[in-house]
């Protein structure tokens, strides 16, 4: 089994920022997989279906990011799995705007919701796709990037993004990571900054 969780914060004010492109990510694998987000429980709305021959739950944490470990802890009790078992699907700072990074670990990179999934589970061993948004222009506060709205005019690129990042995962289910990286690392053509 997998556990696929999406990163953000609940509340339609967070819903477009680029914190939340982890939800936004998930709500588009409800759609490609057709696994409906029905249950509201263990800190989190989720669903649970099947991806070719393996059992996949797709959540989006009902916690605030910050405490996203008390979310991703509380479903990985339940379904008893390790963090082999967890992909994290998150927005990166570090990352170039519209780029994609595949890791199995690493550190928190200062993303707040990854250092408590860490700090939660006790190991930086679990898959992530790390969803590139580049750092603010100097002297904006970072906490205000995360939180701000992407401008109107890239709302395409977004979509488009959000979709690479889905495929990205359907590509690191059925073929595995390096294949993943394989694909998907790098500057996609049709999303240049």
């Amino acid at each position: 089994m997998r556990l696929i969780v999406g990163l953000g914060n609940p509340g339609r004010e967070y819903a477009w920022t680029r914190h939340n492109l982890g939800w936004q990510v998930v709500a588009c694998l409800t759609e490609e997989w057709r696994i409906p987000l029905s249950k509201k429980s263990l800190e989190s709305v989720w669903g649970q279906g099947r991806v070719g021959g393996e059992s996949v739950v797709l959540a989006q944490p009902t916690t605030y990011m910050n405490l996203s470990g008390r979310a991703v802890s509380a479903l990985m009790a339940y379904f008893k799995l390790s963090p082999e078992d967890l992909v994290v699907i998150h927005d990166d700072l570090d990352v170039p705007l519209w780029r994609l990074k595949l890791t199995k670990q690493g550190g928190p990179g200062g993303h707040r919701g990854i250092l408590d999934i860490m700090a939660t589970l006790n190991t930086e061993e679990f898959l992530r796709v790390k969803l590139g948004i580049g750092r603010p222009h100097p002297g904006f506060p970072t906490e205000k990037y995360v939180l701000s709205h992407f401008p109107p005019e890239d709302a395409d690129k977004v979509t488009q993004f959000i979709e690479r990042a889905a495929q990205a995962v359907v590509t690191l289910l059925a073929e595995g990571l390096a294949a993943a990286q394989t694909s998907f690392h790098g500057e996609p053509a049709d999303l240049k900054a």
